[in-house]
């Protein structure tokens, strides 16, 4: 994980902006942290799929770190940085960060490992082909 004091802008490339609604918050007006895991596998594997040249699937979500609640209305950023390719899986890290349209530092409010396998249309583990 990156500690957000030692990098306070964002880390990998950005996959996917979301802007949060009324109806993906919780009674407290937060967003549920399932709407970012949901988000978040959803930027990973746009990436994973781009490397992979097909199917992915999530076999693994690890390392999950809450930083901060998002409040509804909030343009999210989710980058993704590719940590390993190896023979059929691809492992990343996804960030996921409030954007201010106005112009300000964006704020990091989570992050987590998700990893990616390669497979077939039998959904099947296949191998990646590398370049």
């Amino acid at each position: 994980m990156h500690n957000e004091d030692e990098n306070p802008t964002p880390t990998g490339q950005l996959m996917l902006q979301a802007l949060t609604m009324p109806s993906d918050t919780n009674p407290s007006g937060d967003i549920y942290g399932g709407w970012l895991m949901t988000k978040m596998d959803l930027a990973g594997s746009i990436k994973a799929q781009a490397i992979a040249a097909g199917r992915v699937t999530t076999v693994a979500v690890g390392s999950m770190v809450f930083l901060r609640p998002i409040p509804v209305g909030s343009n999210v950023g989710f980058f993704v940085e590719v940590e390993e390719v190896g023979r059929s899986s691809i492992r990343t890290l996804v960030e996921a960060w409030v954007i201010d349209p106005e112009g300000d530092e964006p704020l990091k409010v989570t992050e987590g490992e998700f990893v990616f396998v390669a497979i077939d249309g039998n959904g099947r583990t296949r191998p990646i082909q590398k370049p």
